[in-house]
């Protein structure tokens, strides 16, 4: 089993080529958001921590020169079934800068240790050709060392912003301030082993994949 890390910019289309490869190949998929959720969820590994961290802020502190006439408009924290309400714990992060940091050094770790785990089980049972790993920060999270090749899903950015703009509503404003805040597509393409051109068709995308995976490539 070979384990394959999927990363590129917001609107690239990770998600639907990876919804193509898992309908086409033996392989497990895992998206690092859907991992964030596991180990967030009632009885995963840092569910009692990350409450009890969320727990000591709120969506809107109090500050001495606090002069903001408009609030946000808080909830619970917790829904009726216990697992953590993501808007509100959106909200506090928004509101509170140092908390943002204080909850990756929570969630990142949790994620890839479940991540090494999902790949060690299926490892051990020997019945797939692929796992793939999918998320924006595999680079800078170093997960070079997990994965036995990289793979960078490259966009034009102007396709992006379409794509964000069309797909998820997303202001000129919001995108400009993902994109500042992801690698560069020289440092994309300088950590990475394959380049995947998702400017085109999801066809067009779809047979460099295949390309790719039934061709013998050095790390297969």
């Amino acid at each position: 089993m070979k384990v394959i890390g999927i990363t590129g910019g917001v609107g690239s289309g990770k998600t639907e080529l990876l919804r193509y490869i898992k309908e086409h190949y033996n392989c497990r998929v895992i998206l690092s958001d859907e991992a964030a959720h596991e180990v967030e969820r009632p009885g995963g590994s840092i569910y009692e921590p990350l409450v009890a961290l969320l727990s000591e802020y709120s969506a809107n502190p109090v500050l001495a020169d606090d002069a903001r006439t408009e609030k946000i408009e808080s909830h619970e924290l917790l829904n009726a079934d216990g697992t953590i309400n993501r808007c509100e714990m959106a909200a506090r992060i928004f509101a509170n800068r140092e908390l943002l940091t204080k909850v990756n050094a929570l969630v990142h770790p949790a994620v890839r240790v479940y991540i090494e785990q999902a790949i060690e089980e299926e490892q051990t049972k020997g019945a797939l050709d692929y796992f793939f790993i999918e998320a924006a920060l595999l680079i800078e999270a170093g997960y070079q060392s997990v994965v036995d090749s990289m793979w960078y899903i490259y966009c034009r950015p102007e396709i992006r912003r379409e794509r964000l703009r069309n797909s998820r509503g997303y202001t000129d404003e919001k995108i400009d301030s993902i994109m500042k805040s992801q690698l560069s597509e020289e440092a994309f393409r300088a950590g990475c082993d394959v380049v995947i051109d998702n400017s085109g068709s999801l066809a067009e995308a779809c047979v460099q994949i295949d390309a790719k995976l039934q061709k013998k490539l050095p790390f297969l």
